[in-house]
């Protein structure tokens, strides 16, 4: 879903890294917002000078300060680094307001933490991946009680930006998207690596066999979107008996795939969740 919305809302990102940006750039390439409407935070002077000139947004110096500009009816969106988040937090203490929303990318920040450090219950947890950088994302989000039906509408505007949004029924449901579509990518490079490396063992040159891969990867993910059928039925229809599909597939069970990927997601969503528990 895409619109637009109201002149009044006052957006303010605090932390200004690779997915803060690429989430104001969506939003402005969108029309969701003018620049007017957006401000950020960040302590690097060129960093701030850079998004100022690049987007014609207001950048300040102190976290507070960018809270400050934006009025009681504002969004705030935390997007800084999990290892500085007490550091954010206390430079947040007395800054934000309670009518103002609060939604945090920060892997393993909880919604009870955030809403106690800020004394906020207005508070959205969402988890996007890579591929929001370019608009294609999956963004996994769910938010506390007090967060009401006209609330969810303006974060699925703003979180549309990036992509595809989801809101999941419990916050447990985030560390679950946390192991599989925001770490999904890492699992699919992978095996676009893997699959590059075997074509240059063939004999393809590296730059042949990656455009090979990616449109075939590419490809493969939209026929299945297209088709709307099960994986299982998309691999038997092009698995011949005794052919070249079977051969791999055959290979590939002998080398547990399956189990190895369902190990390392599940191992991901357990970190996810140590990393919750954390003070």
């Amino acid at each position: 879903m895409e619109t637009r919305l109201p002149e009044s809302s006052k957006l303010a990102f605090i932390g200004c890294g690779v997915m803060a940006e690429s989430m104001i750039a969506g939003l402005l390439r969108k029309e969701i917002v003018s620049p007017l409407q957006i401000v950020a935070s960040h302590p690097r002077s060129d960093r701030r000078r850079e998004l100022s000139e690049k987007y014609g947004i207001q950048a300040y110096e102190q976290n507070a300060d960018a809270v400050k500009a934006i009025p009681e009816s504002g969004t705030v969106i935390l997007c800084v680094k999990p290892q500085r988040i007490n550091s954010v937090f206390n430079d947040l203490k007395g800054a934000v307001r309670p009518e103002q929303v609060v939604i945090s990318i920060i892997a393993g920040a909880t919604l009870d933490k955030i809403s106690t450090a800020l004394s906020n219950r207005l508070v959205v947890r969402a988890m996007p991946n890579t591929p929001s950088q370019i608009g294609a994302g999956m963004t996994a989000w769910t938010c506390s009680e007090s967060v009401d039906g006209a609330h969810q509408m303006q974060v699925r505007t703003m979180l549309s930006a990036l992509g595809k949004e989801l809101l999941v029924e419990t916050e447990n449901m985030i560390d679950m998207a946390t192991s599989l579509s925001a770490t999904g990518p890492t699992y699919i490079f992978m095996v676009m690596e893997a699959m590059t490396d075997a074509g240059v063992h063939l004999g393809f040159s590296r730059e042949t066999a990656k455009e090979l891969v990616q449109q075939t990867m590419l490809g493969s993910v939209l026929f299945a979107l297209e088709s709307n059928k099960h994986p299982a039925e998309l691999r038997n229809m092009v698995t011949s008996p005794g052919g070249t599909s079977a051969e791999a597939i055959y290979q590939m069970e002998k080398g547990t795939l399956r189990t190895v990927l369902s190990k390392a997601i599940h191992a991901a969503y357990k970190r996810a969740v140590e990393l919750g528990k954390r003070d």
